[in-house]
């Protein structure tokens, strides 16, 4: 058996059941049983006595007894519930099955010392546990004291793929999963980081002994995931620096110049020259740039972006800026277009409400380099949308966008675009060099002089009479206020505050 050895060849699973498992949980391989990890464990460490139970417990617990009497219970139109009476020396509680084979009713034992487990419910002031796993008494010497508790379903349950068949599958595979894996982290590594190896990983966080296996398992796990996971995108970065060439920008050239020494409109911040200088250098380079662009709404990303496409004309390229809204695709226009009025630098929009007469101006425009900076939304992307010399592209909040979109956007050009993405989602440093590692980062930090910083609060439902007393006092000001709401209406799913109710009590006060 190996890592990639199908799953029809497990024990126990066979060819039609292996196919259910791929068509509900997508299951190829050994190794897609071996990741299965489990959602929680069950503690069965103390057995638990049935006459000191108490109500509304949210854990599962065991106990340990005897069934004394078995009966199937009519309810319902035609519907039936399998239940049993179990005892201990301290009282009863009944067992009830709701989905259950005749091969159960058959199976359950009478009169034998058991152990049995899941979550008590409580009716009337009667206990009962639904759906129990059962354990012979035999048998109990060999079990761990935490045991997993993989994730299932109705549908996985009615074809016999229970928790209990899970434990079994994969126990079976650890059994030989020395001969399957080996270690593929470094001796050296693993003693500084104080982390255990994947042999041993791998069985605790199925079957761990204790609590503290468990979390050196988990541990490991983990580094070793977002260890591979970054070295990935590393390797990725290295090799886009290394193979994908982009036009390289020899020049500032004069409109930026004549911008930025007559017509800038404030001083630039600190940080917004460190980000200028980051991005000239990769831009001067015949390597296509594949930078991210962070910065709190208000802290300059538009005049960083504008200047960026200042130097991209300088050196005979155009630039297009893409927003995922058509909103938000007008508002960078119509900042663009006045910050730019009397510079000659041509400038439009294209949204998928252009109209047409419009949109045959811009395609020819674009056509023949006429046109220096388009702004837009998805309509970029069409195939009628072509460029005379695409040389920067600029995409803000880039998460809004598909792999697939974003790449048709670098077939705008035979050589690849620039890249510069924006985004006003404040990221972790840690947490950018995790997911943005294939994208050279740049923050902007700092505001412009004048500008205050945006304050984030948290509330309470109990503080909601003090926010509508801070909002009318801010309203009295001359300021404005709106309120955001999950929903429109009142949900029967979903237990969230809606609008129309809300417009209301805020009308009120």
């Amino acid at each position: 058996m190996t890592l990639d050895t199908p799953i029809e060849f497990l024990k126990g699973i066979g060819t039609e059941r292996a196919k259910f498992i791929r068509s509900v949980l997508g299951f190829q391989t050994v190794e897609d049983f071996l990741t299965f990890y489990p959602l929680r464990y069950a503690d069965r460490s103390t057995v638990h006595k049935i006459g000191a139970l108490q109500s509304s417990s949210e854990n599962e617990i065991q106990l340990k007894g005897k069934i004394t009497d078995v009966q199937e219970i009519a309810y319902g139109k035609g519907q039936k519930r399998l239940t049993a009476k179990f005892r201990d020396d301290t009282g009863t509680i009944e067992l009830v099955w709701f989905r259950y084979s005749k091969w159960l009713q058959e199976q359950l034992p009478l009169n034998q010392e058991i152990f049995v487990f899941g979550k008590v419910n409580e009716f009337n002031g009667n206990f009962s546990l639904p759906h129990p796993e059962i354990e012979k008494d035999e048998k109990k010497a060999v079990s761990n004291s935490l045991l997993p508790v993989y994730p299932g379903s109705e549908k996985l349950a009615k074809r016999g793929l229970n928790n209990k068949f899970f434990q079994n599958i994969i126990r079976d595979i650890l059994q030989q999963l020395p001969q399957m894996i080996s270690e593929n982290l470094p001796a050296e590594l693993m003693k500084k980081l104080g982390i255990i190896g994947r042999l041993p990983a791998m069985f605790h966080i199925h079957f761990p002994n204790d609590m503290q296996h468990l979390e050196h398992a988990e541990k490991r796990l983990r580094f070793e995931e977002a260890f591979f996971f970054q070295l990935g995108y590393v390797l990725k970065k290295q090799h886009h620096k290394t193979t994908v060439i982009g036009n390289p920008f020899p020049k500032v050239g004069k409109p930026f110049e004549d911008f930025y020494q007559h017509r800038l409109p404030f001083e630039l911040t600190g940080a917004q020259k460190r980000v200028l200088r980051e991005i000239r250098a990769d831009m001067k380079k015949p390597v296509q740039m594949n930078r991210l662009l962070q910065g709190d709404v208000g802290s300059g990303k538009t005049m960083v972006a504008l200047l960026s496409m200042l130097i991209a004309l300088g050196n005979g390229f155009q630039s297009c800026l893409m927003a995922p809204t058509e909103i938000l695709a007008q508002q960078h226009f119509q900042s663009l277009q006045d910050l730019l009025d009397g510079t000659g630098v041509t400038i439009r929009l294209l949204t998928g409400s252009t109209k047409t007469a419009d949109r045959r101006v811009i395609d020819d425009e674009l056509q023949s380099g006429e046109l220096s900076i388009l702004v837009g939304t998805h309509a970029v992307l069409e195939d009628r949308v072509t460029f005379n010399n695409l040389g920067l592209a600029i995409i803000d909040e880039q998460h809004r966008f598909g792999v697939a979109q974003r790449a048709r956007l670098w077939a705008k050009n035979k050589i690849p675009p620039h890249i510069l993405v924006m985004t006003a989602t404040p990221i972790p440093r840690t947490l950018a060099m995790s997911f943005y590692s294939d994208l050279d980062v740049s923050v902007i930090d700092e505001l412009p002089v004048g500008r205050k910083s945006i304050i984030t609060a948290h509330r309470k439902e109990r503080d909601r009479l003090t926010i509508f007393r801070f909002v009318q006092d801010e309203i009295a000001k001359g300021r404005q206020a709106y309120f955001v709401y999950p929903l429109i209406e009142e949900s029967e799913t979903l237990d969230y505050k809606n609008l129309q109710e809300n417009y209301v009590h805020i009308c009120e006060f």
